[in-house]
């Protein structure tokens, strides 16, 4: 997948955050996950995404930002791979999964906190560009989005199924 210049600014930004152990700014990252106070993450994003890049593109941000706060782990793992691998031991994670892909982009923020809970209770990394990507073009007509995830969680593998992260390191690839 293709990413441009200001997804990768804002998830290296994440990731040395994560590395740094600056729990005061993930703490705030996650506290602008409750409704009323994602203005709050806006300090933290919008020297990562540049200026005038919309409402949407802030959204999106800070959604991104709250997620990984949440589980700052990281891999080249998509969303939908790690929760296939995490749905060979829950039947529930493919009804989760259906719900995700049906969900319009205004309801993404509650299905996509389930999902990340799944993979940080699994030990996956996530690759959060691909995150970020799927969030600004998650309501594109063509579903584009929607469909590769579709496949990353039902297409038979092509390698055997990775490890979860064993280590307490964050952002190991």
């Amino acid at each position: 997948m293709s990413k441009t210049p200001h997804q990768d600014r804002l998830v290296d930004h994440l990731e040395s955050i994560a590395r740094e152990d600056d729990r005061a700014t993930l703490a705030a990252l996650r506290a602008s996950l409750r409704e009323g106070r994602e203005v709050e993450a806006l300090r933290i994003v919008l020297p990562y995404i540049g200026a005038n890049r919309g409402v949407r593109a802030e959204d999106n941000a800070v959604l991104l930002a709250g997620l990984f706060a949440l589980h700052p782990e990281s891999s080249s793992l998509s969303l939908a791979t790690v929760l296939r691998f995490a749905a060979m031991e829950s039947e529930s994670v493919e009804l989760r999964f259906r719900a995700l892909l049906a969900a319009h982009r205004d309801e993404l923020a509650t299905h996509l906190r389930h999902a990340i809970t799944l993979a940080s209770a699994r030990g996956f990394g996530i690759d959060w560009r691909d995150l970020h990507r799927a969030l600004t073009f998650w309501n594109h007509e063509d579903d584009f989005v929607r469909r590769e995830w579709a496949r990353d969680f039902w297409a038979p593998p092509e390698s055997p199924s990775p490890k979860p992260n064993t280590e307490t390191t964050p952002n190991t690839p």
